[in-house]
C-alpha cells in the first residue's frame, strides 16, 4: 500500500467511526487500529487529531465540489444559479458528513462544530457569482455582497430544516424566484460559460484537495 492508499485508508475509517461515536469519542487510536497501521503512521501524514478530522471533511467538500464540475459540464443549464444550487444541495445530502456539518451538528463534529464556517468555501464560490452578474444572470438590483448573503440565507434555511419530500426542487424554485431575472436565458450563452463556470468550480474543489491529498494537509 502507498502513501496515497494509505492515507485515504485512514480517512475513510475516520469518516466511519467520526459517523458511528462522534468527535468527542474516536482516538487517534481507534482509528489506527481499524485502519491496521501504527499510531505513528496517522501521525506521518496529520500532525493532530484535528488535522486528521479536518482532512476528512476536505476530502468531503472536494468531492462535493466534483459532482459540481460534472453536472455543469454534462448540462450547461446548470451554471444557472438554481439549477446548481439544487445539484450542491442534493449533492450535501447524500453525504452524512457534510449534512452534519452545514448543521453544525454537535453529536457528529463535537468542538468541531464551532470551526465550521473555516471549512466552508463561501469566498471561492464569489467568482461564480461574479461570473453571472456579469451576464446578466441574476438580479441586479441588489449589491453584491447582498445578494450572496441572501442566497446563502435562504440555502442555509432549507439545509438546516428536517427533510422535507421535493426539497431540492423547491429550493431550485425559490432561489429562482428570489435572485434570477424573469425569462428564459440564451442557451448559446450558457453553453459558452459552462467552461468557465466548471473551472471556477474546480479551483473550489483543488482548493479541499490539496488540504487532505495525499495526508499532507
Amino acid at each position: 500500500m502507498d502513501r496515497r492508499e494509505r492515507a485515504e485508508r485512514i480517512l475513510d475509517v475516520a469518516a466511519d467511526l467520526l459517523l458511528r461515536w462522534g468527535y468527542q469519542k474516536v482516538t487517534v487510536d481507534d482509528v489506527a487500529e481499524r485502519a491496521g497501521v501504527g499510531k505513528g503512521t496517522v501521525y506521518l501524514h496529520w500532525k493532530s487529531r484535528q488535522d486528521l478530522f479536518h482532512s476528512v471533511f476536505r476530502r468531503e467538500l472536494a468531492a462535493a465540489s466534483d459532482e459540481l464540475v460534472a453536472a455543469v459540464r454534462a448540462d450547461p443549464r446548470t451554471v444557472l444559479l438554481h439549477e446548481l444550487t439544487r445539484v450542491n444541495f442534493e449533492s450535501v445530502n447524500r453525504r452524512p458528513l457534510l449534512r452534519a456539518l452545514t448543521r453544525a451538528d454537535p453529536s457528529v463534529l463535537g468542538k468541531l462544530a464551532r470551526e465550521r464556517a473555516e471549512s466552508r468555501h463561501d469566498e471561492a464560490l464569489a467568482g461564480y457569482f461574479r461570473l453571472l452578474t456579469e451576464h446578466g444572470l441574476v438580479r441586479d438590483d441588489l449589491p453584491f455582497d447582498d445578494l450572496r448573503y441572501a442566497w446563502h440565507a435562504t440555502l442555509e434555511g432549507f439545509s438546516l430544516f428536517p427533510p422535507h419530500p421535493g426539497a431540492a426542487d423547491l429550493l431550485a424554485a425559490t432561489v429562482r424566484g428570489a435572485f434570477e431575472p424573469a425569462g428564459e436565458p440564451d442557451p448559446a450563452l450558457l453553453a459558452e460559460l459552462a467552461p468557465r463556470a466548471a473551472e471556477l468550480l474546480t479551483e473550489i474543489g483543488n482548493e479541499h484537495r490539496t488540504f487532505y491529498d495525499g495526508g499532507n494537509p
